[in-house]
């Protein structure tokens, strides 16, 4: 439960701290005095949207702390078996989170509050009049199994749409993915069918060039061999000279040296004229060979203009448009995957929309009649509720209808949708009487009802006050009401006051008490026919 509030710098609220009990804790006091801003603070702890005109006029920041037993799924922020939800807000808007101390999210405190706290307000009655909420009352009313096929069939929609939203993504680009293959599979034909090969271009230029002018090279070929072997060369003189060297070298050896160069520019010689006669003799003129390899680097050319600079390039460009139509062609396969999928993934979702639609079915009547015998305890002894299934155009992420409760204040009035029909006070006896009916189909153990007791007075407030003293028999229930009839149930009385601009607060004792409700009843502390009535109120209250 929920221990201890600590408030400062938010809106009229200085510096305050409440200690809360078990059981039935009221807070009063008169209008603008601050009770509000109490709840607000704590949904603050709990997550709730902060802003920057919470923060009180001339503070720097506000701050709210909440300190709570710790539930088990706490356990890693638990100290001492508690856990202490805090919030901070600036004034310029900027928020921090802490929990047990430690840095944590809003997001984080909302959804480890959601456990610890429930809050009710005006803003609250008012949503019942949603058909979301309506619907959120009957599927959890149906029970935890119910509860759980739900949370399924939401599973089930969500991967449903996700992947028809894919399959329709898909679809929508199917024309372009075609262009795109025809156009890709245009591109490795036309590589492939020439087939190039690293540096082929370079190697055919060569190529080219020689067969190009293969009689003119044929003419350098004759004459560089007769100057390196003919009559006019000088290779006998060489051979002569190295001959005379090797000979003046057996005498000098200083001439062993040079004879060696003389003899190795003999061999040379040789060898060079041997080379310069075979690369002659391989000269052919071949002009069919000629124009195929003119032909083939015409082709090459027209490849390297469209897909890269080299005949590697266009090789590498080839190994990623066949990685592209792989990728389209397993988009395709993709698709025909996908249509299964969602075949499936509709019949799960159809399937348990089923589910979900005969758990409500059965569920509806007990539920309407449990908020009807709620209601005629809460002053409405003739109030008939019917819960109603209204089929949706197609299925929702809810199922494949909605919920709508329909309300008669009496015998011989039409029974219409609660959203339309339900006073301010007849509303809010209905939201109470859908808390109380579910207060056994969940487990949190703090309820918070901030004014809604608005349209509600007499004996209808005593019997609004009576049920929410049986609430807080087995959790604690915080109740901010202007209601004397509510208040005198309290098992802790709180009166909010403000003086000087800022809100206190007090705990009242019996006598305390007392003047508080006369105040509630007759706006006086003092007059003795509302002393009288406050005492009755006690009275009765304590006589359950």
């Amino acid at each position: 439960m929920l221990h201890e509030l600590h408030i400062r710098d938010l809106g009229i609220i200085d510096d305050l701290d409440l200690e809360l009990h078990p059981g039935l804790n009221v807070l009063t006091g008169e209008t603008g005095a601050g009770k509000t801003m109490v709840t607000v603070g704590l949904s603050l702890a709990l997550g709730a949207r902060a802003a920057a005109a919470l923060v009180r006029d001339g503070a720097t920041a506000a701050g709210v702390e909440a300190r709570f037993d710790a539930p088990a799924e706490a356990d890693e922020w638990a100290e001492d078996g508690e856990v202490v939800l805090a919030r901070t807000v600036d004034a310029d808007g900027r928020g921090r989170a802490r929990i047990s101390g430690r840095l944590s999210t809003a997001s984080a405190l909302s959804a480890l509050g959601a456990g610890l706290v429930e809050i009710h307000g005006q803003q609250h009655a008012q949503r019942l009049r949603t058909p979301a909420t309506q619907t959120a009352f009957l599927d959890r009313s149906a029970g935890s199994d119910h509860v759980a096929t739900l949370r399924r069939y939401h599973e089930a929609w969500d991967r449903w749409r996700a992947l028809d939203d894919e399959l329709r993504s898909l679809r929508e680009d199917e024309r372009e993915r075609e262009r795109e293959l025809d156009l890709l599979a245009f591109q490795v034909r036309e590589i492939e069918a020439l087939a190039p090969r690293p540096g082929e271009s370079e190697e055919l230029a060569i190529e080219e060039a020689r067969l190009g002018n293969v009689e003119r090279l044929a003419e350098v070929g004759a004459r560089v061999e007769e100057l390196l072997a003919g009559e006019r060369s000088s290779a006998d003189g060489l051979r002569e000279a190295a001959a005379a060297l090797l000979g003046a070298a057996e005498v000098d050896a200083s001439l062993v040296p040079v004879a060696d160069r003389a003899a190795a520019l003999t061999a040379e010689l040789d060898e060079l004229t041997r080379d310069v006669r075979a690369w002659t003799g391989a000269l052919t003129v071949d002009p069919e060979r000629l124009v195929a390899i003119r032909e083939r680097l015409a082709a090459l050319g027209a490849l390297r203009r469209k897909y890269g600079e080299t005949d590697a390039e266009v090789l590498a460009y080839l190994e990623d448009v066949v990685a592209r139509l792989s990728s389209l062609t397993g988009s395709e396969q993709r698709r025909e995957r996908l249509e299964l999928e969602v075949e499936a993934a509709s019949d799960a979702v159809v399937e348990l929309a089923d589910r979900v639609t005969r758990g409500r079915r059965s569920s509806a009547p007990g539920l309407a009649s449990a908020i009807e015998q709620e209601l005629h305890e809460l002053g409405l002894p003739t109030a008939i509720v019917r819960v109603d299934l209204v089929p949706r155009d197609g299925l929702g992420p809810t199922g494949a209808e909605d919920v709508a409760l329909a309300f008669s204040a009496g015998r011989g009035q039409p029974e219409r949708p609660l959203a339309t029909t339900a006073s301010g006070g007849e509303l809010s006896r209905a939201m109470l009487a859908c808390r109380s009916v579910l207060a056994d189909a969940d487990e949190v153990p703090t309820l918070v009802f901030d004014e809604v007791d608005a349209g509600i007075g007499g004996e209808a407030g005593l019997a609004v006050g009576r049920r929410l003293a049986r609430l807080a028999q087995d959790r604690q229930v915080i109740v901010v009401t202007h209601l004397p009839q509510i208040a005198c149930f309290a098992d802790r009385h709180v009166r909010v006051e403000k003086a000087g601009g800022r809100a206190s607060i007090r705990v009242l004792d019996d006598d305390e008490r007392v003047r508080e409700l006369s105040r509630m009843l007759a706006g006086l502390t003092d007059a003795q026919g509302a002393v009288a009535h406050a005492e009755e109120l006690l009275a009765a209250a304590r006589a359950g």
